[in-house]
């Protein structure tokens, strides 16, 4: 896919002088540059735009993180925890997948976000991994944002993977939709790096993310970070319910894996489509031809949105089967599902958070 070109560049008065603020621009030759004391000048650029989001899209703020990198990963209520924890070096993100949920938490700040503060954040993880040494951690920054959609301006994957490739008790996932991996390849990265991928067909990448690789092409680049010797990890999710879904997405585990070494396979995640309603208004507004919503939802204890149990558990159930036919050491897990659903698919629930660490021992 094609570099992100943002319109134009704003940069905060205490990141200008940073080494990623100047990396960027030199990547960015041409762009107008503004330096601004407050983001609140870039944002009044968006804000009466018709579509905030999208124009917010094509504008870059440079700026330093005030609050803390790491986070424990927020989940929701009473469903299950797969126990990872965020590291926050960039929000938002350019591609234009209809679904996304940083749609709503990002409504009201929609510009593109780049942390120019890494040497904050590498001593911040430093510090988080050191409290518990005899803990193994996993961590990722694919929660605000594309892990590498940004990644051939900022070279931020130059600084973050040999920084874990020296960590004895982390690993680090890249989760990405896109096929940039160019500046992967080559570092070391210590097999502490998993590179990871949000697959779905190809009919649900053409309706409803949009500006985003194909399924070949990601898979692609799969291989090519397979072949630099990184592991691998894949989410199904969200899993969208359609006539023709279960042959379809049949269709791209039997794709992946004539593709991938499930060997080199860290992890697999499966993900029923769920929303908060607010989601509701921005999907019909900015996707008014989208179909996403059409299917048999319900409200579950957390407020977000659902597809009735009963087909969650039956999509799961097959796209596991599927995947277990290839390799059946495969770790599996589901996210953000109750625990009642994880008896139905896998015949057992995690007692805690914690209990699901053996799965990617």
């Amino acid at each position: 896919m094609e570099q992100y070109r943002p319109e134009t560049i704003f940069i905060e008065k205490e990141a200008q002088d940073k080494e990623l603020t100047r990396v960027i621009l030199g990547n960015l030759p041409g762009v107008p540059v503004e330096y601004i004391e407050d983001p609140q000048d870039a944002l009044g650029r968006v804000a009466k735009a018709q579509d905030p989001i999208s124009d917010g899209k094509k504008l870059l703020l440079i700026t330093n993180h005030p609050g803390t990198f790491v986070k424990k990963c927020p989940g929701t209520k009473i469903h299950i925890c797969c126990n990872y924890y965020v590291i926050n070096a960039a929000t938002n993100c350019p591609l234009e997948c209809s679904y996304c949920a940083l749609q709503g938490y990002l409504e009201n700040n929609p510009l593109m976000r780049v942390f120019a503060n890494t040497g904050d954040m590498l001593n911040e993880i430093t510090r988080f991994l050191d409290a518990n040494r005899e803990r193994s951690y996993r961590l990722g920054t694919g929660e605000l944002a594309d892990s590498l959609v940004l990644d051939n301006i900022t070279g931020f994957t130059r600084d973050i993977v040999p920084f874990f490739a020296r960590q004895k008790n982390a690993v680090l996932e890249l989760k990405t939709k896109t096929d940039l991996v160019d500046n992967l390849i080559g570092l070391d990265h210590g097999d502490r790096v998993i590179v990871s991928w949000s697959l779905s067909p190809q009919r649900v990448i053409d309706e409803d993310e949009a500006e985003t690789p194909s399924l070949a092409r990601r898979l692609k680049a799969a291989r090519r970070c397979q072949d630099a010797g990184y592991q691998l990890g894949f989410h199904f999710d969200p899993i969208i319910i359609y006539p023709d879904w279960e042959k379809e997405y049949r269709g791209v585990v039997d794709q992946l894996f004539a593709v991938v070494d499930p060997l080199r396979v860290s992890w697999i995640s499966l993900g029923g489509f769920r929303y908060y309603p607010l989601l509701k208004r921005i999907i019909r507004r900015r996707f008014p031809r989208s179909k996403i919503l059409c299917g048999e939802f319900v409200p579950c204890a957390d407020g977000k949105l659902r597809y009735l149990k009963h087909i969650r558990v039956e999509a799961y159930r097959k796209l596991l089967d599927r995947i277990k036919g290839f390799c059946p050491k495969i770790p599996v897990y589901l996210c953000m599902e109750t625990k009642e659903v994880w008896e139905r698919v896998f015949g057992y629930t995690p007692d805690t958070e914690r209990s699901l660490d053996f799965l990617f021992g």
